[in-house]
C-alpha cells in the first residue's frame, strides 16, 4: 500500500476510535490545567485551614480574634494565582508537588511574615506570633501532602488526558513517542504524526500502531477534527513561514505547543532564557560545583544516611531475618561498581538471588530485555530472584543498605547510577564527566524508569545531572524517590 493510503486509512481509524469514546469528553475550555487548578486550590485551602485549627487548638484560645486567621485561605488562592502556583500542570508534561516547594515555601514565608506584622501592629500577645509560627510548619506539610494527593486523584480523571499528535517523524519525533508510551502517567495520547510522507523512513516495531494523519499543510484541520489538546514539534524540515502561521493559529485556539530544540542532548531544564534583541536565546552555563557546594551535598549525605540507619534499623533486621529463613546464602549482596572519579568501590544491597545466581546467567540470557544493548542485562521476572528478593526489589528495600556506602563516602544519596565495571568501559569522551560527583542512591534515571531506560539514555541523564546540579533538585528528587519505596510492581528485574 502507498504511503498516502496508509496515512489516509491510519487517519480514519484514529477517528473512528475517538468517536466510538476512546477520548474524554471536553466541555467548553475544561481540560487538564482547569481540573487541576481547582483540584490544587481545594487542596490548599483545606491545607490552610487544618493547620489554623491545630494551632489554635493546641496553641491558643478559640476568641473572636482567631477569626481572622480563616479570612486567609481567599486571600492565599489570590496570591498562589499571582504566584504561578496553579498554572503549570496545565503546560507541562509532567509538573510534581516537589518542584512546587521552593515557590510554596517562599509564599508562605511572605505571608507568615505579614501575619506577624498585622499582629504587631493591632497589639496582639506573642502566642499569637507562636501560633503563626506553627501554623506556617503545618501548612507547608499539609499543602505538599494534599497537593500531591490531587494531583494523584486527577491524574485518573478523564479530563487530565490530552489528546497529542507529534509534527515530524524523523528520529526525534520517535524518541519523544517512545518516551510518551513509557509514561502513560503523563496523560498524553499520541493519536499519531503529522509530517510529509516519507517512504524511506522506517519506524521501530513499536511506533507501527501510530499513522501519519497527514501533512503538516493539513495540521491545523487534523487538530480540530481529533480534538487535539497538545502538538509536540520535533523540528520538522518544512517551510519555515507556512509552519510558524499555523503555530501562532493554534496557540490562539488554546492548543499547548511542545517545540523540541535541536540540541536537545545537551539542554537541561533549568536552561537560561534570555532576551537578544528581541530574539528568545537559550543559555548554556558551564557546570560550576564549588568546595561550599560539595561540602554542603557531603554533609546531607552523613546527616541523611545516619538518621535513615537508625530509623530504619529495625526494617533491616526483619529482611535479614527473612533473608535468612527463606534461602540459603549470605544476607548482603556485594558487588565492584565504579565511583566518583572513576574509583572502584564494593557496593552493599540485601541479597535477591540465589546464591549460584552467576553461574546461571548464561541459562536465562535469552531473557534479557536489552537483546539489541550488549552494555546491558535486565530481566523482567528473573527466575533467579528469591521470593523475598521480589519483594524487596519491588519496593527497592534490596538497595537500602547503600547507605552504608553513603556513609563511607563512596556514594552520596543522590547522583549518577553506580555501573559495574562491564557497563563503565562502554562510557567515554563526553560521559566520562557523569563521574565528578559520586554515584547515588536515586538520581535522574530513578524517577525517570530506572531498568527500563536504555543506556544511551541512562548516560545522557547522569550527563545533565552533572552539568546541571544544585541542592535544590537534589531535594526534588529524593521527594520523587519516597513513592518508588511503596508503589507496587516497581521493579522486578
Amino acid at each position: 500500500m502507498s504511503t498516502e493510503g496508509q496515512t489516509l486509512d491510519g487517519a480514519l481509524v484514529v477517528e473512528a476510535k475517538l468517536r466510538l469514546g476512546h477520548s474524554p469528553s471536553v466541555r467548553g475550555d475544561r481540560n487538564r490545567g482547569w481540573l487541576l487548578r481547582r483540584a490544587l486550590a481545594i487542596a490548599d485551602i483545606t491545607g490552610l485551614l487544618v493547620a489554623f485549627a491545630i494551632a489554635e487548638t493546641v496553641w491558643g484560645r478559640w476568641d473572636p480574634g482567631a477569626a481572622l486567621y480563616f479570612l486567609a485561605p481567599p486571600a492565599w488562592v489570590l496570591v498562589a494565582v499571582v504566584a504561578g502556583l496553579y498554572d503549570r500542570d496545565g503546560d507541562r508534561v509532567d509538573h510534581t508537588s516537589s518542584e512546587d516547594l521552593p515557590r510554596l515555601v517562599s509564599t508562605l514565608t511572605v505571608g507568615a511574615w505579614l501575619a506577624f506584622l498585622f499582629t504587631w501592629t493591632i497589639g496582639r500577645d506573642s502566642n499569637d506570633r507562636t501560633k503563626i509560627i506553627m501554623c506556617w510548619l503545618f501548612a507547608i506539610v499539609f499543602m505538599s501532602t494534599l497537593r500531591t494527593v490531587a494531583r494523584a486523584i486527577c491524574r485518573r480523571h478523564p479530563l487530565y488526558v490530552q489528546n497529542t499528535i507529534i509534527v515530524g517523524t524523523d528520529v526525534a519525533g520517535q524518541v519523544i513517542a517512545q518516551k510518551l508510551a513509557l509514561h502513560p502517567e503523563y496523560g498524553l495520547r499520541v493519536l499519531g504524526f503529522a509530517d510529509d510522507p516519507n517512504d524511506s523512513l522506517e519506524r521501530p516495531q513499536e511506533l507501527e500502531h501510530l499513522p501519519l494523519l497527514g501533512d503538516i499543510g493539513e495540521l491545523e484541520e487534523i487538530v480540530k477534527r481529533l480534538g487535539v489538546r497538545r502538538v509536540i514539534l520535533a523540528f520538522p524540515d518544512h517551510e519555515r513561514d507556512h509552519l510558524v502561521g499555523a503555530i501562532r493559529r493554534l496557540t490562539a485556539h488554546g492548543v499547548q505547543l511542545d517545540i523540541l530544540t535541536r540540541f536537545f542532548d545537551v539542554l537541561d531544564p533549568g536552561i537560561d532564557v534570555h532576551d537578544l534583541e528581541g530574539i528568545p536565546v537559550l543559555g548554556l552555563r558551564p557546570p560550576r560545583i564549588g568546595r561550599a557546594s560539595l561540602l554542603l551535598k557531603r554533609t546531607i549525605d552523613v546527616l541523611g544516611s545516619v538518621f535513615l540507619l537508625i530509623v530504619l534499623s529495625p526494617l533491616f533486621a526483619l529482611i535479614a531475618l527473612a533473608i535468612k529463613l527463606t534461602s540459603r546464602g549470605p544476607v548482603f549482596f556485594r558487588q565492584v561498581r565504579i565511583g566518583g572519579r572513576g574509583t572502584p568501590f564494593v557496593i552493599w544491597k540485601f541479597r535477591t538471588m540465589v546464591i549460584d545466581a552467576d553461574e546461571r546467567k548464561n541459562e536465562v540470557a535469552h531473557l534479557n530485555k536489552h537483546q539489541r544493548d550488549p552494555r546491558m542485562f535486565k530481566i523482567d521476572g528473573d527466575p533467579r530472584v528469591t521470593s523475598v528478593g521480589r519483594w524487596l526489589r519491588r519496593r527497592h528495600f534490596d538497595e537500602l543498605p547503600q547507605l552504608i556506602n553513603v556513609l563511607r563516602a563512596e556514594m552520596s544519596l543522590v547522583g549518577p547510577r553506580p555501573l559495574i565495571p562491564e557497563e563503565h568501559r562502554w562510557v567515554g569522551d563526553w560521559a566520562t564527566k557523569r563521574l565528578d560527583l559520586r554515584p547515588g542512591m536515586t538520581g535522574l534515571w530513578q524517577v525517570l524508569g530506572s531498568d527500563s531506560i536504555e543506556f544511551e539514555d541512562m548516560v545522557k541523564l547522569d550527563y545533565r545531572y552533572i552539568t546541571s546540579w544544585s541542592l535544590g533538585r537534589d531535594i526534588a528528587l529524593i521527594l520523587r524517590t519516597a513513592p518508588f519505596l511503596f508503589a507496587r510492581g516497581a521493579r522486578d528485574s
